[in-house]
This record gives structure tokens, C-alpha cells and sequence, in this order.
């Protein structure tokens, strides 16, 4: 978690409001929140249900016009990440958001396993199962209150309906950034046992079907067997 806090702290974009929202822990991760308290505009740490349940928590505490996620596990690749993300706003006023390249690493060594380049890309090719990278999406802060919060009742997948949502159903202007925006460690909740895949599976067949994606099984495959060529 320390090395999160360090990429954060190392950004060379000023303009940030850093929230923290932790679910309740009970082992160093206070310790260690606590030890970058100066670098933290809000923090919190309380029972919630869930990452997404967080996530929103932080969404809705929020201040700032672009919003971004950035995990516990994950590290921003490099200091201008945010810059980058910033200098796009303003050069393209009218988009509501963006998003980026991402690294899959090993949790320790950091080596990298799969790497994922999300490309541009429009509503039409979500048909075909893509999606772009979660971390490395920036939105403006306005479309979550026009368009609604994380879904609490669809586990790993909240973050794959919240795309589909605004990206097919109402359509958001989101430009691709050719940059590498976050490393993530593997090993994910919804990739821990065999039945955390089935689960993973089961609830984005749901989010395609709750947002009326039109062969909702087929495009399914589709963004599974697009992982491949990840690695």
C-alpha cells in the first residue's frame, strides 16, 4: 500500500484532492494511512459493502471535476500520469472522459504479465466485447450525478455495467490517452478460485443484459477470448 501512497505523492500535477476511503481494517493499513495523513485531503475508514460501496462513498465526497480511481494494490506508471490526464481536459474541454494503458504486474517482483492497450474506440465496439481498462479511467464528476453511482448488487462486474451504462446507453465522449497509466498487481477478486470466475462470468452476463446489450452471451465471449492477446 506504501508504494500506492508513493506514486500518488510523486505525481508532478499539483491540482489533486486525495481521498481515502478504507472499509474498515484491522491490520497496518491504518498504520500506514496514518504515516501519509499530510498528503491525504479526506480519509475515512468505516464498514461499507464492499469495494464499490467505497468507491462511491468517495465519488460522492468528491470535489474536484474529473474523477479517478486508483486502488490500494495499483500504482500510478509514472509522475505525469495525472498531468497527462489534466493537459486532456483542458486542451479537449468538451469530452467527459478518458482513459489508457494498463500493466498487469506480479504482486512482488513487479514483472510484467499482461499489458493491455485499450485503443480508441466508440459505443459500437462494446458489441464486440471491449471494454477499456478500469484504473486507467478518468470522468468528470457530473456524469455520476447525472448518470448514477457504481452498482452495489453486482459484484467484480459493478465497474463493466458502469461502462456499459454510459458508454452504450448514453453514450459519453471518452477519448482514448496513448500513455501507460497504471501498473496493477494480478491477482484480483474476481480471478481468486474457480468459483470467483463463475461468479465474475455470471454477473457480467447481467450487466450486459440490465444495460439491453443485444447477444449478450456472444459479446461475452468475445471480451474473454479478447484477454488473450493481453499476454
Amino acid at each position: 500500500m506504501q508504494e500506492c501512497f508513493n506514486s500518488v505523492m510523486a505525481q508532478s500535477y499539483p491540482d489533486v484532492e486525495y481521498l481515502v476511503i478504507d472499509g474498515g481494517s484491522t491490520d497496518r493499513t491504518l498504520n500506514v494511512i496514518q504515516e501519509n495523513q499530510s498528503h491525504i485531503d479526506y480519509f475515512v475508514s468505516e464498514k461499507d459493502k464492499g469495494l464499490y460501496d467505497a468507491i462511491n462513498k468517495g465519488i460522492q465526497r468528491a470535489t474536484g471535476e474529473v474523477i479517478g480511481i486508483l486502488n490500494a494494490d495499483d500504482l500510478f506508471a509514472h509522475p505525469d500520469v495525472l498531468a497527462s490526464v489534466a493537459k486532456t481536459f483542458i486542451d479537449q474541454p468538451k469530452i467527459d472522459g478518458l482513459y489508457g494503458d494498463l500493466n498487469y504486474i506480479h504482486p512482488k517482483t513487479h514483472k510484467i504479465i499482461r499489458t493491455w492497450k485499450s485503443g480508441q474506440n466508440t459505443f459500437q465496439d462494446l458489441k464486440k466485447g471491449w471494454m477499456p481498462a478500469h484504473p486507467t479511467l478518468y470522468l468528470k464528476r457530473s456524469l455520476f450525478e447525472k448518470n448514477g453511482d457504481y452498482a452495489l448488487d453486482l459484484g467484480t462486474a459493478a465497474d463493466y455495467e458502469l461502462i456499459l451504462r454510459y458508454f452504450y446507453i448514453h453514450k459519453i465522449e471518452a477519448v482514448y490517452l496513448p500513455v501507460l497509466m497504471v501498473n496493477m498487481r494480478m491477482g484480483g477478486v474476481s480471478n481468486q478460485s474457480v468459483m470467483s470466475r463463475v461468479s465474475a462470468f455470471v454477473n457480467d452476463y447481467k450487466a450486459l443484459k440490465r444495460n439491453k446489450m443485444p447477444l449478450a452471451f456472444w459479446v461475452l465471449l468475445q471480451k474473454k477470448i479478447s484477454k488473450l492477446s493481453q499476454f
